[in-house]
């Protein structure tokens, strides 16, 4: 059974379209990730499934409510994180999560052992007094997720959520989501880092408000053609640009201290590639073939000076 539909859904703001003919399904007890850079969509797509936004054209349903009609209804079986979660820094964490509770109407009776389990899920029992203004970025975080649960959704919407929140943080936050997952939560999350798109069940890659693929991390790295190889050398900067003017050589990338490239086949090119670098005086001290990232795939299907500023 589906928790998502979107069928044909756009999204305009005067003549930039945000979201062009979006389709997609997301099935229950799922976590999918909406990948991509910022300008690409993500947001205006929260937005709309969340009743916030009205599409300019075709529909989506959530939890069988066509936004288009039963916004309202459907606002209160649905959780929502912005970017910008609306923490009020005087108060204190108890505080925030009873307010919450207050807008959604969590009845009385019900709201102490809601507070504590949220309390206790979200590691936050020992800072309930604590205002939030005083909070780490991650424990921010996490008090909006625990705000954003209080009345116990069905689908939640998290737009990129753990945006500028150290590792460890962002590792503890997910371990919270995949705990929500087996009391049947929807999931549906934005996310700019790839890593984490590997987390998903499924994803789907938005560029400038198009769904370009959508599908397992699995069957997503394998839209990339051809053989990667890393290599690591000299001068990395100057080498990709000797590297590029190679025949067979489909596309070349820096990823730290290192050169991607994929090749058309690396039985033949991964040689001319040495011979070339050390004629031009290039020390290599490592080459090898390697199996591909989502980074990869994306960066490959998306061209670096291509990146529109558009929702």
């Amino acid at each position: 059974m589906l928790a998502i539909k979107a069928e044909n859904l756009s999204k305009m703001f005067g003549p930039v379209v945000a979201v062009n003919h979006l389709n997609l399904s997301v099935k229950r007890g799922e976590i999918f990730g909406l990948v991509g850079p910022d300008g690409a969509g993500k947001t205006t797509i929260m937005r709309m499934f969340s009743g916030i936004l009205p599409p300019t054209e075709g529909e989506a349903w959530v939890l069988g409510h066509p936004i288009t009609r039963e916004a309202e209804p459907l606002k209160g079986k649905i959780g929502y994180m912005a970017q910008r979660f609306g923490l009020y820094g005087d108060l204190t964490v108890i505080e925030n999560i009873q307010f919450y509770a207050d807008l959604y109407d969590v009845p009385k009776k019900e709201r102490q052992i809601r507070l504590e389990r949220l309390l206790a899920f979200s590691n936050l029992a020992p800072f309930k007094n604590r205002l939030a203004q005083n909070l780490s970025g991650g424990m921010k975080q996490k008090l909006g997720l625990a705000c954003a649960l209080v009345h116990t959704p069905q689908v939640l919407f998290l737009d990129e959520p753990t945006n500028g929140v150290d590792p460890v943080s962002r590792r503890d936050f997910w371990q919270i989501l995949y705990d929500l997952l087996k009391e049947g939560i929807t999931i549906f999350i934005s996310t700019a880092y790839l890593d984490e798109a590997e987390r998903c069940h499924r994803l789907g890659l938005m560029h400038q408000g198009n769904l370009l693929y959508m599908g397992t991390p699995d069957e997503t790295k394998r839209l990339l053609k051809g053989e990667l190889w890393e290599l690591h050398c000299q001068q990395r900067m100057k080498a990709r640009e000797i590297l590029r003017n190679l025949p067979g050589v489909r596309s070349v990338g820096i990823f730290g201290d290192r050169i991607h490239v994929i090749l058309e086949d690396g039985t033949q090119t991964r040689k001319e590639m040495e011979e070339s670098l050390m004629e031009g005086g290039f020390e290599i001290f490592s080459i090898r073939r390697i199996a591909p990232s989502l980074e990869d795939v994306f960066i490959t299907a998306i061209p670096v000076g291509n990146l529109g500023e558009n929702g």
